[in-house]
């Protein structure tokens, strides 16, 4: 269990933490004005399937993923952080034309393939830095804000894009351009605002994070959280199917972009509070809530085909990821060695893409086959045998830290 001292529970988390969370803010309020409406722009403008909308997410997701892994390790054996996440951001922000340009299906695989290399280099370096930057007691807190301050980009990039949709009369690629600003002010930010604290004295870089050796230095522990992590990936897919099941259940276009903005304040909402309490009791509690609510979710998304559905189902969707995604990160931070912070969320992302490259492209698959029944009731399935799967990594857990 993870506990913090009453001192340290009343710090003021640090200026670094503030200024990586508005980063992250920015470049999530490009990337979903663009996110919100790709589905529904590929499917409906482009031809493409459903299944075709899983491929592209689970591959886009899958990329960003297998690139954390050697980003992450190249950061430990630099001993730096700053240098790998601001080229990160960088490049997503120089892919974001692409995505106006683009006059093909391909062109928009491409765009979004290049677009998760940059946020596959930033990842695990950034989450890495911020693991350094936060005091151990306040790091679940640490994590949640930045979770918290991304999430408020994810709906305020939905909100911007419908009010665009509407000005515009649904021109999808005149939003798509203005998409590119905040981008570069993401970019910007993290280039000149954030400061890298100089590596702890005596902490020597890693010579090679990636050979089986640091596998094995990583431990027991740390490896039972991935695990925890590829599972609950398993059970949930791409947010690109919330999207489709509000065009399924007939919202006009120009508000489908809504659901995301509902998921996203939900999230926001939850992130931190949830981040903060894990700092105080069991994560592992918190995150087989998480689990439960996604199986509402699911639930409710399946068989209530109405508005009112699709809000419960979204709001139970939201309150998942903000009581799972920044403690997952959490964790990862407190298991693995300060010199291997960098692999450690690497790997972690490499075996938790792969899951949700698997659960996209199955979910698709399953729409096209029985529709989105079929999709939200397989969801719930994983996530029930997830639960019972957690349930003993908990124990695991516990008994390592014994």
């Amino acid at each position: 269990m993870t506990t913090t001292t009453p001192n340290a529970a009343h710090a003021r988390l640090p200026r670094g933490i503030w200024v990586l969370g508005f980063v992250s803010m920015l470049m999530d309020i490009s990337s979903e004005m663009i996110h919100a409406l790709l589905p529904v722009y590929l499917v409906t403008m482009l031809g493409a399937s459903t299944l075709t909308v899983g491929f592209i997410e689970g591959i886009a997701e899958a990329t960003a993923a297998i690139t954390k892994i050697f980003s992450g390790a190249l950061s430990d054996w630099l001993g730096r952080r700053k240098l790998l996440a601001a080229l990160g951001y960088g490049l997503a922000a120089l892919t974001k034309p692409l995505f106006p340009l683009a006059p093909s299906v391909g062109w928009l695989v491409a765009a979004r393939f290049i677009d998760r290399v940059g946020k596959g280099i930033r990842g695990a370096p950034r989450d890495a830095l911020i693991a350094d930057i936060s005091p151990m007691g306040l790091r679940g807190a640490s994590f949640g804000l930045r979770q918290s301050l991304d999430t408020v980009g994810a709906f305020i990039g939905p909100l911007v894009a419908i009010g665009l949709m509407w000005w515009t009369s649904d021109h999808f690629v005149a939003v798509f351009w203005v998409a590119v600003l905040p981008a570069f002010l993401s970019f910007g930010l993290i280039a000149f605002a954030v400061t890298e604290p100089e590596p702890d004295a005596g902490r020597e870089p890693a010579k090679n994070p990636l050979n089986t050796a640091a596998m094995r230095q990583l431990g027991p522990v740390y490896w039972r959280v991935v695990a925890v992590g590829v599972i609950f990936t398993l059970a949930r897919f791409s947010e690109a199917f919330l999207i489709l099941r509000a065009q399924n259940i007939g919202l006009n276009a120009m508000w489908v972009p809504a659901v995301l903005v509902l998921m996203n304040i939900v999230y926001a909402l939850s992130a931190y509070p949830a981040g903060a309490l894990s700092d105080r009791i069991n994560r592992t509690a918190l995150l087989g809530l998480g689990l439960v609510l996604l199986a509402g979710a699911d639930l409710a998304l399946a068989l209530l085909p109405d508005l009112a559905g699709l809000a419960l189902g979204v709001v139970l969707w939201g309150l998942h990821m903000g009581l799972t995604q920044g403690l997952l990160s959490a964790l990862v931070a407190d298991t693995a060695p300060p010199s291997l912070r960098g692999t450690a969320f690497g790997y972690f992302n490499l075996f938790t893409g792969l899951a949700m490259l698997a659960a996209s492209v199955i979910a698709g698959a399953l729409w096209d086959a029985y529709g989105p029944v079929g999709t939200f009731l397989a969801g719930l399935g994983f996530a029930l045998a997830a639960l019972v799967g957690l349930l003993t990594v908990g124990d695991g857990l516990a008994m390592e830290k014994k």
